[in-house]
């Protein structure tokens, strides 16, 4: 009886194992207006304004911003935890969910985007809106040891640049281009499908300069989610840094 209690404890310990999420990537099924690209952004056309969502990987974001992301604990990108990884493990958890929106306007007077107004929404039915810089400034501040010295300029590199590549609520002029990131929450284990909602897409606007005409569009995303006690080779060879 002992023998097969373990036999079973053993049985059940071997099918246990974490989650490991795959980046995001464009589903398969995608609204007829947008169209797919090689570097798994997303593009939405209305003659010749191009609105594109890209999905962020970790390892795109480090990078990205490499300078900021290779002193292990001490990393001050803000958006992941660099090539810091918990002891004894060989995979970085996600810090957030970020994607990088860039607007090209050669269509219209002015277009504006609210990046707060972008919201994210599983297929399980989970509901996400972008977070701003306020809350993004909040988060960070936990991580900001002793107030002084040190702590305080690492929490003031972290801000500033959160401050300069978030996606800015500013108008897209004729003629310009705009770019930056939009970040969410990190997304639970079993979230495998979503869509990334853009609303209220000013592209006219009245005599009080108040939006006439607005559109909306969604694009879709899905990642594969595996289950182990260590990460897959694709994933640990494609983690950050």
């Amino acid at each position: 009886m002992r023998r097969l209690w373990i036999l079973g404890l053993l049985a059940v310990l071997g099918g246990c194992g974490r989650y490991f999420a795959g980046p995001l990537r464009p589903a398969a099924q995608q609204a007829s207006s947008v169209e797919v690209n090689d570097d798994a952004s997303i593009t939405f056309a209305l003659n010749r304004l191009e609105i594109s969502l890209q999905p962020m990987s970790d390892a795109q974001l480090n990078r990205q911003f490499v300078s900021v992301s290779a002193q292990g604990a001490a990393s001050t990108n803000p958006y992941t935890f660099g090539n810091w990884t918990p002891p004894g493990e060989k995979w970085t958890p996600a810090r957030f969910t970020v994607f990088r929106l860039k607007v090209s306007n050669y269509e219209y007077p002015k277009v504006f985007i609210d990046p707060l107004a972008i919201t994210l929404t599983t297929a399980n039915q989970r509901h996400y809106q972008a977070l701003s810089f306020a809350q993004l400034y909040e988060y960070h501040q936990a991580y900001w040891q002793g107030r002084t010295g040190l702590g305080r300029d690492e929490f003031k590199d972290r801000t500033e640049l959160l401050r300069r590549t978030l996606y800015q609520a500013n108008m897209v002029f004729s003629g310009q281009e705009s770019e930056g990131f939009v970040v969410f929450p990190v997304l639970p284990d079993d979230v495998k499908v979503l869509q990334v909602h853009v609303a209220g897409i000013a592209v006219r606007f009245n005599y009080t300069d108040q939006p006439s005409e607005t559109t909306d569009i969604s694009f879709s995303f899905e990642r594969e989610v595996f289950r182990g006690r260590q990460p897959p080779p694709q994933l640990v060879q494609n983690n950050p840094l």
